[in-house]
């Protein structure tokens, strides 16, 4: 039987990131349970990134087995009724069995959002970084322009993260002003995979070098010492957007069509 593909999206403020655990509420533990109120069967749920506590996804992927023939729109609307507010699915589309979102995932877009104001609004709080520094919009974008391109991104990441591969490819980062509210500064950044809080690092620097924290030119310094002290602080995970990911896989049945990233 065909595996089944979600987009999920979800307001991670309430929840200790994706990951399942034990004893904490997590979107994976939520969603593994509504899948399971309708297909006890299932064991899993693999999701393409492993989003930390606070951060939220519009696009992210995530994938299971059932053992019940439900069309992918069943599964849509089912698990929509089983979900809380926080997490909806946005699209459910047939895929090959046993598909894992991680390997079929061929670029990803993450946004983070930074509200430049000097008191709190709680319309963004949970939503955005607060940041209330002077902030040099044109020093800041032309530090990102060393991230774009293949590099040994060693020094951007958690000490946790010990993969020995190191290697990634960033294709575009954009630092831009949403349009209806222009003291949000949205920082996206679109590459073909990321490390754990590669990311939330790569917005800490590009903030401490725009508000003069952090000498210009840290983004080099790292890439070429890989050394982590070289870096800017991990940016609040509350700030941060996991938008979409892209993959090649040709669905069969999503439901809705047009709904996914």
């Amino acid at each position: 039987m065909s595996s089944i593909l979600l987009t999920v999206a979800y307001d991670g403020r309430l929840f200790s990131g994706w990951a399942k655990q034990e004893h904490a509420r997590t979107i994976a533990g939520e969603l593994l349970g509504a899948i399971r109120a309708m297909d006890p069967s299932v064991s899993e749920v693999r999701g393409a990134s492993r989003t930390d506590a606070g951060v939220h996804a519009r696009g992210q992927l995530a994938a299971f087995d059932p053992s019940r023939d439900i069309a992918p729109k069943g599964w849509a609307l089912g698990l929509s009724a089983h979900l809380p507010a926080e997490i909806a699915i946005r699209q459910a589309a047939r895929a090959p069995n046993g598909c894992d979102p991680r390997g079929i995932a061929v670029r990803k877009r993450y946004r983070y959002l930074v509200l430049r104001d000097e008191l709190r609004d709680p319309f963004w709080d949970g939503r955005a970084l607060r940041f209330s520094h002077r902030l040099d919009i044109h020093l800041l974008r032309r530090e990102a322009e060393a991230l774009v391109g293949t590099h040994d991104f060693a020094a951007f990441r958690s000490s946790s993260d010990m993969r020995t591969n190191t290697t990634r490819s960033i294709e575009r980062v954009r630092v831009e002003h949403l349009p209806d509210d222009s003291r949000v500064l949205a920082i996206d950044v679109v590459g073909t995979a990321f490390m754990h809080n590669m990311v939330r690092i790569i917005v800490g620097t590009l903030l401490e070098v725009g508000s003069g924290r952090r000498a210009a030119g840290a983004i080099e310094r790292g890439l070429a010492s890989k050394s982590r002290g070289d870096l800017g602080m991990t940016a609040s995970g509350q700030g941060l957007y996991l938008e979409s990911i892209e993959h090649e896989l040709a669905l069969e049945d999503a439901w809705p069509y047009h709904s996914a990233p």
